[in-house]
């Protein structure tokens, strides 16, 4: 009985830690992926007006931008870290943002324009990246079977590559937009990275450590060893 329960011993820590490091990696791109306004503390971007003095305060001076829709604030009713009770789009799937809610924070049509080019693509990409997370956590618990092994370490650098490209999209979406409004004249807005950003870049560095460990259980390598002892028959390891 000892010789058959010693595979799944021996993979443990290594089933673990790849269990852990996608099932965060799973939560943040999850969060990401239903960003503001389903969850509106979460968002990719912001827009904030610099113009100070002569805006109304009850007229929007920022915009933030999610995955499914935007918040238009002002400087009384500022997003906090866990409400934004601004006036706010969706959850729509490839929305346009209208007129109204633009003008109202004062946004040049071009930087909105700009802005709802890249998250067309964003739209799609970012439930597939949490999708591939949730199969490779899912399967690092089933690392016994060497066939098993290969297929999550498949599916984890398949994980690793979709949130590598959602990242670099989210990173140009911000870099297009900034370019955008420094062609305009005159200069009066910020454009910021929001905390999406940054949640999906620590996805991503979690998957790929996941990567790693999984590379370790399927070639055997880094203390991985494919046999507990010498004298166990081959068929004692499966």
């Amino acid at each position: 009985m000892k010789a058959i329960h010693r595979p799944l011993a021996r993979h443990r820590v290594v089933s673990t830690v790849s269990f852990l490091l996608l099932l965060g990696a799973f939560v943040l791109l999850l969060l990401v992926a239903l960003s503001l306004p389903i969850i509106k503390p979460v968002y990719l971007l912001s827009v904030k007006s610099t113009v100070t003095g002569e805006v109304p305060t009850s007229i929007a001076t920022e915009l933030r931008f999610g995955v499914w829709g935007l918040c238009a604030s002002s400087v009384l009713n500022q997003p906090s870290w866990f409400t934004n009770n601004g006036v706010c789009l969706g959850p729509q799937l490839g929305y346009d943002i209208p007129e109204n809610i633009a003008n109202l924070a004062g946004v040049p049509p071009l930087l909105v324009e700009a802005v709802q080019q890249s998250l067309l693509v964003i739209l799609v990409l970012h439930p597939v990246a949490a999708g591939f997370s949730f199969i490779g956590f899912t399967f690092s618990l089933y690392l016994g079977p060497h066939g098993i092994a290969i297929v999550t370490l498949t599916v984890a650098i398949i994980a690793g590559i979709v949130g590598t490209v959602v990242l670099a999209i989210d990173l140009a979406l911000v870099i297009v937009a900034q370019n955008k409004v420094t062609d305009l004249t005159p200069y009066h807005f910020d454009v910021a990275w929001g905390n999406g950003a940054w949640m999906v870049l620590a996805a991503v560095v979690l998957t790929w450590l996941a990567v790693l460990f999984l590379s370790a259980r399927a070639c055997y390598c880094c203390g991985v060893r494919k046999h507990g002892h010498n004298h166990h028959h081959h068929h004692d390891s499966y």
